[in-house]
């Protein structure tokens, strides 16, 4: 018995055959050799390979469990050196293409790979046909057919992978690339996986969304992420007649300054796009390389605008409508006197400010509005010019300092109460820190033309206020030392002479 079943195999596996010996050698070294040199991450590319060898022992035992059959032991031995060549086939084409040409050029598509291990499987599958005495009419005549009824069967599927491959070859789009993928503006998604069939793209809405090849290669497909890692974003924004147009685009583009994912190069702009019912329509035009989080982008610039123009006294005008109105008793307002009051106080506690009589503040209070700003936009920059102080009426404000090898160093944070810009205030010296708004916050700015007013009246005011700069100034060197720029003209010995020059009191 057990002499029956050594010859059975020996028939089957055709282990008497010196050529199927060396087949199953040399695909079992050529498997080894790529399993050695394969590049990191891609050994498993040689699974079709080992699932090839292990089933080479199959047709032995099959063919055992039929020892009847007539033409058993042949059908056995074709299929495992079937088995054999195309285990050797596709090693051999994983040596060249993988541990080869990945170690110098770029790694070939997955669709490309696939498609040359089936081929050689044929080719594998023809040549054991060949071998066993099929004609070669009799081979193409009855490939042909086959084709013939398969392209028929599978015309879709044959479709997307042709489309596949000629998207591997043209590269209209990459793993991680935006693209919109039909003409509804909608359906946008970020590539995340392009194979034989189909491409898989997941949207804002974490939408998975797969798109047959075929459908892919007669669309218009829209890439926002080429050729340039950045795309354009649109927003219409509407401001009255009443104010000119370059103020309001000047207002704008200042407002787009800094904010989240609008860079500065390419630049923003800002053009008259039309006139309606409502007012003046301006295009903002802007571009970002945030596309995946491009709704926080749009939002966040049109927070800015909103707040830029809002300070500047520009209201966003509103579609009219005919309606029918019910007379409801009246509000009752805030009267100007308590808003005044109010802000004398809070001007009293300012510090520096502190120092004039309840007159003055009070006259500082009636000639200055609040403003308002978003959360995260700067108030001031270091370096700026300008000649006003803030004081903090509502949220708070982080206060920082640029060294000059670009370090940001973070000195203070201040509330409702603090101020800032006093030394500008005071001297004309340019900003020396960028104060940035944490939350919303409000700010009551005073300016120099009303400071002036009042010290031309009271002189001896200069003296009380250069005392008082001069301790706070001494305070705030001391919070930032360490600073490359914490030294600003307070550093100088006289303050109180530039002050003077400042006024125009000299």
């Amino acid at each position: 018995m057990s002499d029956l079943i050594r010859d059975g195999l020996a028939s089957a596996l055709g282990w008497n055959d010196a050529e199927s010996s060396r087949q199953l050698v040399a695909a079992v070294l050529t498997l080894l050799v790529f399993l050695v040199t394969a590049p990191r991450g891609r050994r498993w590319l040689a699974r079709g390979s080992v699932v090839l060898l292990v089933l080479y022992p199959l047709p032995a035992a099959i063919a055992l469990l039929f020892p009847s059959a007539a033409g058993a032991d042949g059908f056995a031995l074709q299929t495992a050196r079937f088995l054999l060549l195309a285990s050797l086939l596709q090693s051999l084409l994983l040596l060249i293409v993988v541990s080869g040409w990945e170690r110098i050029g770029k790694p070939l598509p997955r669709i490309f790979l696939d498609v040359l291990r089936i081929g050689l499987t044929g080719v594998a599958l023809i040549t054991v046909l060949w071998e066993a005495g099929a004609g070669a009419g009799d081979l193409f005549a009855g490939s042909a057919v086959l084709t013939a009824v398969l392209g028929f069967a599978l015309r879709d599927t044959l479709g997307n992978i042709f489309a596949g491959l000629a998207i591997h070859a043209e590269h209209p789009f990459e793993i991680d690339d935006w693209i919109q993928y039909d003409d509804n503006p909608a359906h946008v998604g970020k590539v995340v996986e392009i194979n034989w069939r189909a491409t898989k793209v997941i949207t804002l809405d974490l939408a998975y969304v797969i798109i047959p090849n075929g459908q892919l290669a007669q669309a218009s497909i829209r890439n926002f992420t080429k050729p340039d890692p950045w795309s354009r974003r649109s927003l219409f924004v509407t401001a009255p007649y009443e104010v000119p147009p370059q103020r309001v685009q000047a207002i704008m583009l200042e407002a787009l300054r800094g904010s989240f994912g609008v860079l500065d190069e390419p630049a923003p702009s800002v053009v008259t796009n039309a006139f309606n019912e409502r007012g003046i329509e301006y295009w903002v035009r802007l571009f970002t390389n945030e596309f995946g989080r491009r709704d926080r982008v749009d939002g966040m610039a049109r927070d800015r605008i909103f707040y830029a123009l809002a300070r500047h006294g520009v209201r966003l005008p509103v579609a009219t409508h005919q309606i029918r109105l019910t007379q409801l008793p009246p509000q009752a307002e805030v009267p100007r006197e308590t808003v005044i009051a109010e802000r004398t106080a809070r001007l009293e506690a300012a510090g520096v400010l502190g120092v004039l009589t309840p007159d003055q503040l009070r006259q500082l209070a009636s000639d200055h509005e609040e403003r308002t700003f978003a959360a995260h936009e700067p108030i001031v920059r270091q370096g700026d010019s300008g000649g006003s102080m803030f004081i903090i009426t509502a949220g708070r404000v982080t206060v920082t300092v640029r060294t000059a090898a670009g370090q940001v160093i973070p000195v203070r944070e201040l509330t409702v109460g603090d101020f800032f810009g006093e030394l500008t205030l005071l001297t004309g010296a340019p900003r020396s820190a960028t104060v940035s708004a944490e939350t919303e916050t409000r700010v009551l700015e005073v300016g120099c033309e009303a400071f002036r007013k009042i010290l031309k009246e009271q002189p001896e005011l200069v003296d009380r206020l250069s005392s008082e700069m001069q301790r706070r100034l001494l305070e705030r060197e001391k919070a930032i030392a360490g600073a490359e720029q914490a030294v600003t003209i307070g550093s100088r010995p006289d303050l109180l002479t530039a002050i003077r020059e400042f006024f125009g009191m000299v």
